[in-house]
């Protein structure tokens, strides 16, 4: 059985005018950049739509249909209406109380995560509203889970993108094609890589508010995007669904909701009731299979006679049933395999950016290249911390007229050792390629003293001077490079020495080889104080680096000098 959005709150319907007079009032308040066309509809300065691909899944939701209600105005004295307004503005602006606190802890999230962003809990508002109506109202549970399953309409091509099923049916329940999920409308493919647990019990649910509000945030900052500019936010908003009346509607609801907001009962927000698709809401079950009925038999058209005057009552021929409708391929069909289009060795010091970026070419069977196919390029697996520019492991890049997409430059993590990067066509199923990533360890070449101060002591005593040293590689600062420092019996001998000065472990007791050092960003490396025994005479301490950087450096113990005696004074005469 089909079940829509609870029961719905009827709106009466506004006079042309007053619809007029409330949009373009609403537009006077939107952020910079926005304005109103001839008809009241907000429309941006930038050039903000741009064409998706067929299959959709270039957007968090696939391009799926959402309500298009926009806000009221917050007006003291209701404007006269014919009928009966669904709400008021301080109704509207209502959150239910559970969805609200996911919006504010998933934004306060990323402000510590991800602060360029810039991401106010109001857009989270906005996306969630225009979505789902804050999950139906606020029909979730304790834990934020929704009671029922919020599911877009099936993206069978059929007046929505084409998007054949990605997870087996695992979290919308249809295995022939997807749909979106959730109080954030997730397709699953975009789910399975931006999924996050936002309430920390271990999974990752599209059907949880607090878990669907931090995914739609960490979506919605990825690429570096400054959401206080406008044209990122933009950008942000139309990646998540790729249509200029999503972009403007999402942008009158975030206008509003900074305006002010209240906390209402789980269950008891108000509902818009306007879709992009002209349907009443989305189900929360697939729907069944027709059932199969049994055809009748066409009657025999009776003649007609015509209304005045004489003439033939030959009966009206039946019309013939049309044709199948002819499909038009779209870019990503025609593509049959993927070309490496020159990309070099992929390889990187941890922390720094690989000097190659993976770049693919699309093709047909015959070997011409296809433009507009969205390609996804992947860091596979969780033994890496290497990122796309901008913190992602995964982006997704348009070919261009050449058929090549290249993705963004890799950055390499402190994890070193080999990693993966998948590249497939987004909404085909063909073998993608695979690149291998090298990350090396940092290193240094070179190790000098920051100081020529001789380092001497006396026995029993300790060194006045700590040895400091500053690591370079290539004449620039070697930072977080890993080091080791040991006191050795002689130039030849690199043995740990078992006398002479030595450095002290928390406890107080005797070390002579010191471990897990590491170069601070300045690559400077201060150690610890050293201390000398009763032996006398010049030891040697050993500080190497990776990458094979050397110095020793000498100390000296030696017994105070005895100060020479006063002569006695002689006597005058």
């Amino acid at each position: 059985m089909v079940a829509h959005f609870g029961t719905r709150l009827r709106k009466g319907a506004m006079t042309t005018a007053v619809a007029a007079a409330a949009v373009a009032a609403l537009s006077a308040s939107q952020a910079p950049g926005v304005t109103t066309d001839g008809q009241g509809r907000q429309t941006t300065g930038a050039d903000a739509e741009s064409t998706p691909d067929g299959n959709g899944d270039g957007s968090a939701t696939g391009n799926s249909p959402y309500y298009t209600d926009l806000p009221p105005l917050n007006t003291p004295v209701p404007t006269p209406t014919i009928g009966t307004p669904a709400a008021t503005g301080e109704a509207e602006a209502g959150i239910p109380a559970t969805v609200l606190d996911a919006y504010k802890k998933a934004a306060g999230s990323l402000s510590a995560s991800k602060p360029g962003c810039n991401l106010p809990w109001e857009l989270l508002a906005a996306i969630g509203k225009v979505e789902s109506g804050q999950a139906r109202g606020g029909n979730v549970d304790a834990a934020g889970t929704t009671i029922t399953p919020i599911l877009g309409p099936v993206l069978n091509g059929n007046g929505f993108a084409n998007i054949s099923d990605t997870d087996g049916g695992a979290y919308d329940g249809d295995s022939t094609y997807d749909r979106a999920v959730g109080p954030m409308q997730f397709i699953p493919s975009t789910w399975e890589w931006a999924g996050e647990d936002g309430n920390g019990d271990g999974k990752k649910d599209p059907n949880n508010i607090y878990d669907a509000a931090l995914a739609a945030g960490n979506y919605l900052c990825r690429f570096s995007w400054d959401l206080s500019d406008q044209a990122d936010l933009n950008s942000a908003i139309l990646s998540y669904n790729n249509s200029t009346e999503y972009l403007n509607t999402v942008l009158s609801w975030l206008e509003y909701y900074r305006k002010g907001t209240h906390e209402v009962p789980d269950g008891t927000g108000t509902l818009p009731e306007n879709r992009s698709d002209d349907s009443d809401g989305a189900t929360t079950s697939p729907s069944p299979s027709p059932t199969p009925t049994t055809p009748t038999t066409p009657s025999t058209p009776k003649p007609t006679t015509p209304a005045t005057g004489g003439g033939s009552t030959s009966p009206t021929p039946t019309p013939t049933p049309p044709g199948p409708t002819p499909t038009t391929p779209t870019p990503t069909s025609t593509v049959d395999h993927l070309e490496d289009a020159g990309t070099g060795k992929l390889t990187a010091t941890a922390g720094d950016t690989f000097g190659e970026n993976v770049a693919v070419r699309t093709e047909t069977k015959a070997g011409t290249a296809v433009a507009k196919v969205r390609v996804r390029f992947t860091i596979v697996g969780d033994t890496t911390d290497a990122t796309f520019t901008g913190g992602e492991t995964v982006a997704t890049v348009v070919t261009d007229s050449a058929g090549t997409a290249t993705a963004p430059a890799l950055v390499a993590g402190e994890t070193t050792g080999d990693f993966i990067v998948r590249t497939t066509v987004v909404g085909r199923t063909l073998t993608g390629l695979d690149y291998t990533a090298s990350v090396t360890a940092r290193q240094a070449d070179t190790l000098v003293r920051t100081s020529d101060t001789a380092l001497t002591c006396v026995p029993g005593g300790e060194f006045a001077d700590q040895v400091e040293v500053k690591a370079t590689y290539d004449g620039a600062v070697a930072d977080k490079v890993a080091a080791t420092a040991t006191l050795i019996k002689s130039a030849d001998d690199a043995t740990e020495n078992d006398k002479g000065p030595y450095f002290k472990d928390a406890d107080g007791n005797t070390v002579r080889t010191l471990t897990d050092l590491t170069t601070d960003a300045d690559g400077l490396l201060k150690l610890p104080k050293l201390y000398a025994d009763d032996t006398t005479g010049t030891f040697l301490l050993r500080i190497t680096t990776t990458g094979g950087a050397t110095l020793t450096v000498e100390l000296t113990v030696a017994a105070a000098a005895t100060p020479e005696p006063e002569p006695e004074p002689t006597a005058t005469s």
